[in-house]
């Protein structure tokens, strides 16, 4: 009987070894199966992030496609400036990280000589539209088509004069404009504009930012136009990007929710002077060109991402493509068919209403260019705004938001409204290092 008690005994045992190494044997097949699951997923995801961000890249950065474009028209002798010979010649002017967010806009950070800059390059060609349809028409852009062979100096002329007529309205000093741009189309500096000189900055001057670089170049927030050759010209780099002081790969944007990233945003502005200081830069740039010496030019984005700073701390504008021409704004919403108030908007700023009656846009744009500044700098002042200005700065924000086109006196209160804004700020920073 002893005998078969220790024999039962060793079988309980032995079957309890067998179901715990059985167990052992499940989990371990479990806990290999879900890692070698977990591996085959972060593998075939990081996969996917590599192809989308090749493909986005190779769609999105083609500056070989545009400097072989250009250069094949340089050499060629359809267009000139003064950047060509080093793009295309020398090769002392090249393209370094591209910067670029749309196909079309080719923008990359460019090395010339001991010099930094930003190079932009426009790419796509699409049928030619009027102004009725579009702001920026592109086909005769690419193709470099005008002037022709036979202009003389004096046609191109009355044809720059035409252009800045249509895109500016009756201004009394256009002639001077029209100088200025002569001055700025002779690239090498004899003097005299060549017919490859005029043919880009025809190209040119169909774009926005260039015409308006043009008429600000002696602002100090506005940057300084490098060079240029055909429809590509190189501008003066700015050294933080964003008002924040922050910008994140775009793979990373995908998966941060806009509130957090909002708050990580202020985390990383500059102190509260410095902030105050760029600001009052902003402003001065409304000031610029809200009823300019060639009329007023309207922001039709807004966006941080369009403002930077440099070292100083003094504002930079780092894209100026949607900043446009009032009178122009107005002729493409003339005649825009619209259902409802938003089919009226351009860019993402510049809205007008539907008129029911008609089936068609105003052509009154509702918000002015400071009542947008000041929605876009409320948060981004008040964040770590000394106590004792807290509330009048505050007070003064809002009016500012409130501010609409259609007030009566609009202009004068447009004035007071911004005075008061920069008295107050620099009043506060005027005797820190940061002013």
């Amino acid at each position: 009987n002893a005998h078969s008690l220790c024999c039962q005994d060793w079988s309980l045992l032995f079957c309890s070894l067998q179901h715990f190494l059985l167990f052992l044997s499940v989990r371990f097949s479990y806990m290999r199966m879900k890692y070698l699951f977990i591996s085959w997923l972060v593998v075939f995801i990081g996969s996917w992030i590599i192809y989308v961000q090749y493909s986005t890249y190779t769609e999105l950065c083609r500056g070989h496609d545009c400097k072989k474009i250009i250069c094949d028209k340089y050499k060629t002798g359809v267009i000139d400036g003064s950047a060509c010979s080093s793009l295309c010649a020398k090769e002392t002017l090249y393209f370094g990280k591209c910067l670029s967010t749309k196909p079309n806009n080719q923008m990359y950070l460019g090395i010339w000589g001991n010099l930094q800059g930003v190079i932009k390059c426009q790419m796509e060609e699409t049928i030619h539209l009027d102004l009725g349809t579009e702001l920026e028409p592109r086909k005769e852009i690419v193709l470099f088509d005008k002037p022709t062979r036979g202009t003389t100096v004096q046609k191109f002329k009355e044809m720059v004069y035409g252009l800045f007529k249509r895109k500016l309205g009756e201004q009394g000093n256009l002639s001077e404009l029209v100088n200025l741009i002569l001055s700025v189309a002779d690239g090498n500096k004899d003097g005299r504009v060549s017919l490859p000189e005029a043919k880009s900055a025809w190209a040119l001057l169909q774009l926005n930012e260039f015409l308006l670089m043009v008429i600000l170049q002696d602002k100090e927030h506005t940057p300084k136009l490098m060079g240029f050759c055909g429809d590509l010209y190189v501008m003066e780099r700015v050294a933080y990007t964003s008002l924040y002081g922050i910008s994140l790969p775009w793979i990373l944007e995908l998966f941060i929710p806009s509130s957090f990233r909002r708050s990580m945003d202020q985390w990383f502005t500059p102190s509260w002077p410095r902030k105050a200081k760029i600001a009052i830069g902003l402003l001065e740039f409304v000031e610029d060109i809200f009823h300019g010496p060639y009329g007023n030019f309207l922001m039709c984005d807004t966006s941080a991402k369009n403002l930077g700073y440099n070292d100083k701390y003094d504002l930079k504008m780092v894209d100026m493509r949607k900043i446009v021409p009032e009178i122009n704004l107005k002729e493409l919403f003339k005649n825009r068919h619209c259902e409802s108030d938003l089919d009226c908007v351009y860019g993402t700023d510049c809205r007008t209403l539907c008129d029911q009656s008609k089936m068609k846009c105003t052509t009154e744009i509702i918000q002015p260019n400071l009542a947008k500044v000041c929605q876009l700098l409320k948060d981004y002042l008040l964040r770590g705004a000394p106590s004792e200005i807290r509330e009048e700065l505050e007070k003064q924000l809002y009016s500012c938001i409130a501010l609409k086109v259609t007030a009566n006196q609009m202009e004068m209160e447009h004035s007071l409204i911004l005075n008061n804004l920069k008295t107050l700020l620099w009043k506060k920073i005027s005797h820190t290092n940061d002013s």
